[in-house]
């Protein structure tokens, strides 16, 4: 939840919604171009626009291989991390996370791993980087092993100068409606793997290419992943936008970092665009969606729950003070914050 797009947004988005229907390309225009590059300055990457966030994990799985070998996934995630690698063909893995930062545990994935391990995901959790994230890609490299990044809710992170996605094959974005940078639905994946790339020009688009009204066909298993040239408009408007939204949640951050104690803290270096602000064993008289809880796996939860424990610690003992934009817009001061919250 954000408050609404302001006037002078709103107008620039029309404007470009102009230049759509002057140009009469609804789709594979100017638009989805712009956008992309735009995001590459913004992150420092490569970036191309898909249709979903959830598309972008599943194109990385593809290209990496994973059919009938097996992918170590997070328990501490959405389940779009793990049922991406089930519709890859992969037998999904789950390790457990770290108390202090609810990312993968570098230390059961090291337990996890054999020789069958194809992917590790990593699930860049709340809007800050996995701590252990140089370790577990130094070990996945060492080991030839695919490092797949779920970047929806890092939005702005960074940790050492490097936004989220520099670490692996790639970074999946999602756009979601409740992401820090929503634009109702759509997804982009940022990578500095050339190759990939080029294959996920292909794979989003049916296998195919157009160029100058000729259509080649490079790779057999594309399917429709395109991101529209309206939905890309807004991606334009909302990523103008986007820095002024990180520095009100950093801001806000500030304040609660003076009100709890047992909260997630970060490393030095790293900085978080905060999608959620994690406090542990702390009673709010409001807040937001848990990053987590174990009903997310609906029929798994018995594997969830079997040698998890560090997971199922966080799924009960996390909470997340509301930091949606413009939230505190009618609560000016720390202590108005603070009584709202009911901190003990």
């Amino acid at each position: 939840m954000q408050i609404p797009l302001e006037q002078s947004y709103r107008n620039k988005y029309y404007s470009l919604l102009d230049n759509i229907f002057d140009s009469n390309f609804w789709s594979e225009g100017k638009a989805v171009s712009s956008f992309e590059d735009n995001f590459s300055k913004f992150s420092g990457l490569p970036s191309v626009a898909v249709v979903n966030g959830g598309s972008a994990i599943l194109s990385m799985y593809e290209y990496a291989g994973v059919k009938d070998k097996e992918v170590i996934v997070p328990a501490n995630t959405f389940w779009a991390t793990s049922i991406a690698a089930k519709m890859a063909g992969a037998k999904v893995i789950y390790a457990d996370c770290n108390k202090e930062d609810l990312c993968l545990s570098f230390k059961d994935l090291k337990k996890k791993v054999n020789k069958n391990t194809k992917a590790v995901a990593v699930v860049h959790i709340g809007g800050h980087i996995a701590f252990e994230i140089e370790e577990i890609a130094n070990f996945c490299r060492e080991r030839n092993i695919y490092l797949i990044e779920d970047c929806a809710q890092a939005h702005g992170a960074s940790f050492n100068g490097k936004a989220a996605g520099s670490w692996g094959l790639g970074g999946a974005y999602s756009f979601y409606a409740t992401k820090t940078m929503p634009l109702g639905e759509g997804g982009m994946i940022c990578s500095n793997d050339q190759d990939y790339l080029e294959w996920l020009r292909y794979y989003r688009n049916y296998g195919k290419h157009v160029e100058n009204g000729k259509v080649t066909y490079k790779i057999t298993n594309g399917f429709n992943f395109r991101m529209n040239e309206v939905t890309a408009a807004l991606g334009i408007v909302q990523l103008e936008r986007l820095p002024d939204i990180l520095s009100w949640k950093r801001n806000l951050a500030k304040k609660l970092d003076n009100i709890f104690e047992q909260r997630v803290r970060f490393p030095e270096s790293m900085e978080s665009g905060y999608y959620k602000y994690v406090v542990f064993d702390s009673e709010l008289s409001e807040e937001s969606g848990k990053v987590f809880s174990k009903s997310d796996f609906g029929p798994e939860i018995e594997k969830i729950n079997y040698n998890l424990p560090n997971s199922c610690w966080v799924a009960e003992h996390h909470r997340c003070v509301p930091i949606w934009y413009g939230w505190t817009h009618a609560h000016k001061s720390t202590q108005e914050i603070s009584d709202l919250l009911d901190n003990k």
